[in-house]
């Protein structure tokens, strides 16, 4: 079975070696660059299935990496590992186009489950769907949502969707018209409803409302103190 590659960037070399050690014995083949610029070069060359990318770093810092790897590339799933910790950081993180974000201290079963979960939701540990037009395929009142191309298409635009992004709207299309818990998503997909991964959530949440703005029969409402409902 070919070895999923995943590209650390991390210039704490104590913690990139036990990372990278214990993440080889998982079965993953690891590239490690000590800084931005290093994991850039090594993102063209390696080309990973995964990237782990602390954000305060040397010569480049993780934002201006995961830039210029969104430019070039929009499926790769990637990971902050970093400090950086405050709601601000969460959603410039996310923002700059990332799937997840883990603070530092960690423990490394954590980061597996989250590196394993989104393999798995960008279908890499799975086989692929059979081809059909209407797999996975939802009409969002003028919109068009296709869950596995990661797409949400109206007149007016084309939006490509992160994994997260998808994950959750595929939730809130399935159960639309009706309120879906927020307790729910966070256990479904993140694994742990603790306050930061809330509020990672609603970071998602507010993006995902954005992009359904041209289309005013469509609301994403925030149904207090439950969850969200998508009506349309």
């Amino acid at each position: 079975m070919k070895k999923i590659r995943l590209l650390l960037v991390e210039d704490e070399i104590v913690l990139a070696g036990v990372v990278k050690e214990t993440l080889e014995a998982s079965g993953f083949q690891i590239s490690h660059a000590e800084n931005g610029q290093q994991g850039w070069e090594q993102y063209l060359s390696f080309r990973p299935d995964l990237c782990v990318v602390d954000i305060m770093m040397p010569r480049k810092d993780g934002l201006s990496l995961v830039k210029d790897i969104r430019a070039v590339d929009e499926h790769t799933p990637i990971i902050f590992l970093t400090a950086k910790s405050e709601t601000q950081d969460v959603i410039k993180g996310l923002q700059t186009g990332a799937d997840d974000y883990i603070k530092k201290p960690f423990s490394i079963e954590e980061l597996i489950l989250r590196i394993r979960t989104l393999l798995k939701r960008s279908q890499l540990f799975v086989p692929a769907a059979p081809a059909s037009v209407n797999n996975d395929v939802y009409l969002i009142g003028n919109y068009t949502f296709d869950y596995n191309r990661q797409e949400l298409r109206h007149e007016k635009e084309q939006i490509r969707l992160s994994l997260r992004e998808s994950d959750i709207l595929k939730m809130l299309v399935e159960k639309a018209n009706i309120t879906t818990h927020r307790k729910n998503i966070l256990l479904e997909l993140w694994g742990d409803d603790n306050f930061f991964n809330a509020r990672n959530m609603d970071v998602y949440i507010s993006k995902i409302r954005k992009y359904l703005q041209h289309d005013p029969s469509v609301q994403l409402i925030n149904v207090r103190g439950l969850g969200y409902k998508l009506v349309f």
